[in-house]
């Protein structure tokens, strides 16, 4: 049991006492940023989990119940790009608990090291001696069931500043029991918040007057997510800032380590920008409309770069939404703009009468490709093997978290106007053309 950290424990590190004046104000401003007002004692305890990992895939985190996976699967999504980075798929199943838990605490300090902070707030549990070393949340104390949850949660709390990222994994890794006990994800938000700053986080988030947990269903932000996965709690997902209605609305300003793809946009009620498409790593965080889970690969080749004509087929393909391989003539100039091609009007006008010989009012898009991108390879292999995970048991073949592989190929045809399957569409808003054929002859749920 964790009665705080011993002076052995801390050393490297300042220790600030739960009843300063200075900690309750961040502790209050921070609890203010995630739950809003008023928190519903059903959310804040589907909340109050640790990370644990499954019996049936060594380095596959469970989420017991829905509402924390904005938490949990960026974790898994950065936990999964150290293990591509060290080891061949074959030995997945193979790792130990030890490994498994390094592996943990290394995520954890890869989103901590995004927050860009002059010092690290690591936040801490202190128990009662009534209370269990239980990660299941069932044992609680006498003091937690006479009184509201939350509150007792922020009473218990201790942060500790750590100068340095090497300091924070060597008290995590001594204490890992911070991670996967009860509290463990809700922790690791304060921390990342606290980290960061609280005032930053407000800055980030101006545009925004909901919490980061939505305060009835539960579930992460945008903000929320975005603030795992980059650092920073911008409210959207396209790249760099944009103007609109004469606001500047803020969105991903570099590529990231791992990405992000999301049925939403198959909706059309956002745009995924090429940062969170193109990431680092062959790793992205999928959303439906209520969850998220996490799709990852060992083929490197998947996180190349665009190259010119990929990208320029992508911008195509935009101004054809419903998957046609055409687009309106009178679209043309817009698609050249976007493209970074010629066009001015006549030079656009031109291309129309070359490209519509035949005067349809269509442009296809071979004819375009043949026009502009003669011979264009492609950045990505045209088959490749793909991994899903979900951390929900109940969304999982017999209740058993595991990876989920599939067997992918781009098409020369897109499948997207047929397409029925959530998982497929979903993917698609990145690879047109991508079809998957999963091993167990079942697409993985995205909820």
């Amino acid at each position: 049991m964790l009665n705080g950290p011993s002076e052995s424990e801390t050393s490297g590190s300042s220790s600030m006492s739960a009843g300063t004046a200075s900690l309750e104000r961040e502790l209050s401003r921070t609890r203010r940023l995630l739950w809003g007002d008023n928190v519903k004692e059903d959310v804040f305890r589907r909340w109050a989990q640790g990370f644990t990992f499954s019996a049936d895939e060594p380095s596959a985190l469970i989420q017991q119940e829905g509402g924390p996976c904005a938490a949990i699967a960026p974790v898994q999504g950065f936990l999964l790009q150290l293990l591509l980075g060290e080891t061949p798929g074959h030995s997945l199943r193979d790792l130990t608990s030890e490994k498994c838990n390094s592996l943990l605490v290394r995520a954890v300090c890869t989103i901590l090291s995004q927050c860009l902070a002059s010092k690290y707030s690591v936040a801490v549990y202190r128990k009662d001696d009534s209370e269990a070393d239980t990660s299941s949340g069932l044992n609680v104390s006498a003091e937690e069931q006479s009184c509201d949850a939350i509150d007792h949660f922020h009473r218990r709390m201790e942060v500790h500043s750590f100068q340095t990222l090497s300091e924070v994994e060597a008290f995590y890794t001594r204490n890992i029991r911070i991670l996967k006990d009860k509290y463990g994800v809700l922790l690791l938000l304060y921390s990342v918040i606290l980290s960061k700053g609280v005032g930053t986080v407000e800055a980030e988030l101006s545009e925004l007057s909901d919490p980061l947990i939505h305060s009835t269903y539960g579930y992460g932000s945008q903000g929320l997510i975005n603030l795992m996965l980059t650092g920073r709690a911008v409210a959207h997902v396209w790249d760099h800032d944009q103007v609109v209605g004469g606001l500047r609305l803020r969105g991903i300003e570099r590529q990231n380590d791992i990405g992000f793809l999301t049925i939403m946009e198959h909706m059309q009620y956002c745009t995924v920008g090429s940062f969170y498409k193109n990431p680092k790593h062959p790793v992205w965080v999928l959303a439906s409309e209520t969850h998220l889970t996490v799709l990852f690969s060992f083929e490197r080749r998947l996180a190349a770069p665009e190259t010119v004509g990929e990208s320029a087929e992508r911008i195509f393909r935009s101004f054809d939404p419903e998957g046609n391989n055409f687009i309106p003539s009178a679209a043309l100039q817009d698609v050249l703009c976007a493209a970074d091609l010629v066009s001015e009007p006549e030079y656009v006008e031109l291309m129309r009468r070359k490209l519509d010989s035949e005067n349809l009012g269509i442009i296809l898009l071979s004819a375009f490709m043949d026009e502009f991108f003669p011979g264009c390879e492609r950045g990505a292999p045209d088959t490749f093997t793909l991994h899903h995970y979900n951390g929900l048991a109940r969304s999982n073949p017999g209740g058993r978290v595991a990876y989920r592989a599939g067997r992918a190929a781009l098409l020369e045809c897109p499948l997207r106007a047929a397409s029925t399957d959530p998982m497929l569409t979903c993917l698609q808003t990145k690879w047109p053309s991508i079809d998957v054929v999963w091993d167990d002859g079942h697409s993985p749920s995205l909820n």
